[in-house]
C-alpha cells in the first residue's frame, strides 16, 4: 500500500521534503499559506541575495580606479529596477520548483493547514472553502516569521520588517537597523551599498554575536563597517520610538540589559534619527492555530515543537523540520532541508538520524563570514585540547588580483589527532569556501589531509590549504618563525 504524507509548509523543509518523498514512492499533499518556496525563497534567501548582487556590483563600481578603470559620469541605484530584478529573480524559482513539484505528481494545496488529528488535516483555501486531508504520515514545516514587539509598531512604512525592506520603492537617506545579529548585517551592508547611511543597534559586545559564530570573525566585521561608514552601537537597546520632524522616526538607545555592569556613561540615553527604522531582533515560530495542542504535541515552554534526530515528535506518525523546531536546532534553510529528507526516510520505513554537528552557516556581509563545527570558546567550554590557526587572504595571489583582501580563514584542530573541530572564514566568497572544511569535518579528516591536498592555483581555496598547513606548522606563504 502506497504511503500517504502530508507536509504543511512549503519552504526549503517542506518541499524538499515532498519532492524526496515523491522520490521514495509516497503519495504527497503539500500545503502552503502563502507562496511556494516558504520564507527562504520568496522574503529571504533568494530575494536578500539579489538585492546583495546589486550591493557588491555598486560596491566594486565605486573602486573602479583601483583597478585602472576611469568612469565619466555617475553611477546611481534604481530601486525601482533593483526590485524588478529581485522579484523576477524570485518568480524564475517559484516557477522552477512549481514543475518539479508536478512533475512528481505532487498535490500542492494553496491554505492554511489545522491539524483535526495525526491522520487528519483539514485546510482552509484561500476563497474560504475547506477540505480534509488523510494521510498515514505528517510533516511540520510550517516555518518562522520576523517577531514584532510592541517597542516596534511596525508599520510597514517609518518602522519596517525584513519584508518590508524588499519591497521599498525608495532608497532611504538614513536608516536605524534594529539588531546587529544575521540579518540586520546583511541589510547594513546591502543598504549602505545603496547610499543609505546606515546605523546598527545591537545588545550583546558584538555584532553577529551568535554562538556559531567566532569572536574573530565578529572583530572583522565590525572593523569592514567602520571602513564603509557604517555607525555601529553595541551594549545598546532601544527604549522608544516616536514621530520626527520631516516625515522622520526617533529612536532612544539605552544600556543594554545583557551588560553585567552598567557604567556611567552608558546610562546616558542617546537619541538618533532616520527615515526607517528596520526591525531585526528576531523571528517567532509558526506554529499558532495549527491545533497542535489539541494533538498532545510537545511543545517547548518557549514554544518550539520538540523533536529527536529522527525528526519525531512525541506523537507517532507526526515529524516536525525547520524553523519551528527553535534555537535548540539550527535555523538555517538547509538545515531544514536536511532535516525533511532525514524525516521523510524514516516516514518510509528508514532509520536515519540527523547530524547536526558539521551544519556549516553563512552570513552574506561584506565580506562573508562563515563557519561549521565549534568555535575557540566552545572549544575551552568543552574542556578540549585544541590549537587555533588562522590565515589571512591578503597573504596570497588570487584575493590580491581581486582586490579582495580582508579577513582570514581559522581551523581548530585537536593536537593529538590533528582532527578539525571547526573552521571559521570571513573574506571574498567564504559561503562557498566552508564546504570543503563540512566535508572534511564529516569525513573525520586531519588538517595534514588538508594540507597534502592539491589545491588549484591561484585560487581562494589556497587559504584553506594554507591555513591547515600552519596548524602542521609548515606555513608556505608566511616568513620563519611567524605563524
Amino acid at each position: 500500500m502506497t504511503t500517504k504524507i502530508t507536509i504543511i509548509g512549503s519552504g526549503p523543509g517542506g518541499y524538499i521534503g515532498a519532492i524526496r518523498a515523491a522520490q521514495l514512492g509516497a503519495d504527497v499533499t503539500l500545503i502552503e499559506n502563502d507562496r511556494l518556496g516558504g520564507t527562504c525563497l520568496n522574503w529571504g534567501c533568494i530575494p536578500t541575495k539579489a538585492l546583495r548582487a546589486t550591493a557588491e556590483v555598486l560596491d566594486k563600481a565605486q573602486r573602479l580606479s583601483e583597478f585602472g578603470i576611469e568612469l565619466k559620469g555617475e553611477i546611481r541605484p534604481d530601486i525601482k529596477a533593483i526590485m524588478r530584478r529581485k522579484q523576477k529573480i524570485v518568480e524564475t524559482m517559484v516557477t522552477g520548483i512549481k514543475k518539479i513539484i508536478d512533475s512528481y505528481k505532487i498535490q500542492f494545496i494553496k491554505g492554511t493547514g489545522y491539524v483535526i488529528d495525526p491522520g487528519l488535516v483539514r485546510v482552509e483555501e484561500k476563497d474560504g472553502s475547506t477540505c480534509e486531508v488523510t494521510c498515514d504520515r505528517l510533516i511540520l514545516a510550517s516555518g518562522s516569521s520576523p517577531l514584532s514587539l510592541p517597542v516596534f509598531p511596525v508599520d510597514g512604512q517609518k518602522i519596517i520588517s525584513s519584508n518590508d525592506a524588499l519591497l521599498l520603492e525608495e532608497i532611504p537617506e538614513e536608516m536605524i537597523i534594529v539588531g546587529g545579529g544575521v540579518v540586520g548585517a546583511e541589510f547594513g551592508f546591502i543598504f549602505n551599498a545603496l547610499g543609505t547611511r546606515v546605523t546598527i543597534v545591537e545588545a550583546l559586545d558584538r555584532v553577529v554575536g551568535l554562538p556559531s559564530v567566532d569572536e574573530a570573525c565578529s572583530k572583522v566585521l565590525a572593523r569592514e563597517m567602520k571602513k564603509k561608514k557604517i555607525k555601529l552601537y553595541l551594549n545598546k537597546t532601544v527604549t522608544g520610538t516616536e514621530d520626527a520632524p520631516g516625515n522622520k522616526v526617533s529612536v532612544t538607545l539605552g544600556p543594554s540589559p545583557f551588560l553585567k555592569e552598567v557604567r556611567e556613561k552608558d546610562r546616558k540615553e542617546l537619541s538618533i534619527v532616520a527615515d526607517k527604522i528596520l526591525v531585526s531582533i528576531g523571528r517567532e515560530l509558526n506554529t499558532r492555530n495549527m491545533g497542535l495542542n489539541k494533538i498532545g504535541l510537545e511543545i517547548h515552554p518557549k514554544g518550539w515543537v520538540v523533536a529527536n534526530e529522527r525528526m519525531e515528535t512525541n506523537i507517532p506518525g507526526v515529524y516536525a523540520v525547520g524553523d519551528i523546531l527553535g534555537p535548540e536546532k539550527i535555523m538555517l534553510a538547509h538545515a531544514a532541508s536536511s532535516e525533511a529528507e532525514v524525516a521523510v526516510e524514516n516516514c518510509m520505513g528508514g532509520q536515519r538520524e540527523m547530524s547536526y554537528d558539521v551544519v556549516p552557516g553563512g552570513i552574506f556581509t561584506f565580506p562573508e563570514i562563515a563557519s561549521v563545527g565549534l568555535t575557540e570558546a566552545q572549544t575551552k567550554e568543552r574542556g578540549l585540547d585544541f590549537r587555533s590557526d588562522n590565515f589571512l587572504f591578503r597573504g596570497l595571489g588570487k584575493p590580491q588580483a581581486m582586490g579582495e583582501i580582508a579577513g582570514q580563514v581559522k581551523i581548530i584542530s585537536e593536537v593529538k589527532t590533528g582532527k578539525i573541530l571547526g573552521t571559521h572564514i570571513i573574506g571574498p566568497h567564504a559561503t562557498d569556501l566552508i564546504a570543503e572544511a563540512a566535508l572534511a569535518m564529516k569525513l573525520g579528516a586531519t588538517v595534514k589531509d588538508l594540507a597534502e591536498t592539491i589545491h588549484v592555483h591561484p585560487s581562494l581555496s589556497e587559504v584553506v590549504m594554507e591555513a591547515a598547513h600552519t596548524a602542521l606548522d609548515t606555513p608556505l606563504h608566511s616568513p620563519a618563525g611567524k605563524r
